[in-house]
């Protein structure tokens, strides 16, 4: 197994199945539990969401960004599950000092999440796990032809939203470089900034100053003004419920300000559950029972 996040590889290997697994990745402990792998863990962060009948043993070890190193130390971990976006790199450089061995997964792609899946069975010498992935994967497959079957849909999904006196409302979203990107298209959504890249600073993304060219910084996270969504004249907008808090509010705020947009004359604008979209594992098979619905295209138009 080949771990280390932001440029660093690492192989550990593993002669038998790690007992004591420390989760920092909410995404991750769903799938480890999912696969019948939760009797490894022994810790996992505040926002984990492990079943109910798991919470009385498990150490709770902080936040994702700021876990308490401490604490993880302590609870003698064979393994930690991070991830290169929700974890801090100082997080995991601590871990590793310590001599604790980090998996850091990166996927961009769900194919690349569904890998990590078959990984953690092999890792775990679980071979029953194989049979929910393969589900897994056939659902997929299903879901993919039949969207190949429909028009495709022209979609707005933010990721956060912010307003600035001098710079106005915007919203931050994703391009094609990222998971929650690559689940939409092939559910048949048309990311409708998928080619824009960000920008540095901000003044610069939205169009209002130079841009600058810092080095190793994420290009994959755009910072769109209001002009811009409604140039892009998408279809369908969905305001997730995370990492940014959508509310009915603001699906009404969005209602108003880009009304003249097809997904506001058409009523089209969901708001979803935040981990369809942007948690990778397991988390993809109620994506694709809840989001297919919402992408399809308007009968008659």
């Amino acid at each position: 197994m080949t771990t280390g996040g932001n440029g660093r590889r690492t192989v550990h290997s593993f002669t038998t199945a790690p007992r004591r697994v420390v989760s920092l990745v909410p995404s991750m402990t769903g799938s480890v539990f999912d696969l019948g792998l939760g009797d490894h863990l022994v810790g996992v962060t505040d926002y984990c969401l492990p079943p109910e009948d798991a919470l009385g043993r498990l150490a709770r070890v902080g936040g994702t960004r700021s876990p308490d190193i401490s604490k993880v130390i302590d609870l003698k971990p064979d393994l930690v599950l991070a991830n290169q976006e929700e974890n801090s790199r100082q997080a995991v450089e601590k871990l590793e000092a310590e001599g604790v061995r980090v998996w850091v997964t990166f996927p961009k792609r769900v194919d690349e999440a569904i890998e990590i899946l078959w990984t953690l069975s092999a890792l775990f010498r679980r071979p029953s796990a194989g049979a929910i992935i393969r589900a897994l994967e056939a659902s997929l497959d299903w879901t993919e032809r039949a969207a190949q079957a429909v028009p495709r849909q022209r979609v707005f999904c933010p990721i956060w939203q912010d307003e600035h006196d001098d710079l106005g409302l915007w919203w931050m979203t994703f391009n094609d470089q990222t998971y929650a990107h690559d689940l939409l298209a092939r559910l048949g959504a048309d990311n409708v900034f998928a080619s824009r890249v960000r920008r540095y600073p901000l003044a610069a993304d939205l169009g209002q100053g130079d841009e600058q060219t810092p080095a190793e910084r994420d290009t994959r996270y755009p910072r769109v003004r209001l002009e811009e969504v409604l140039a892009a004249k998408p279809e369908i907008i969905l305001l997730p419920t995370e990492p940014f808090p959508f509310t009915e509010r603001e699906v009404e705020r969005v209602r108003t300000v880009l009304g003249s947009t097809p997904a506001v004359l058409n009523n089209r604008v969901y708001l979803v559950d935040g981990s369809l979209i942007t948690w990778h594992g397991t988390r993809l098979g109620m994506a694709l029972r809840e989001l297919p619905g919402l992408l399809q295209p308007i009968t008659g138009l």
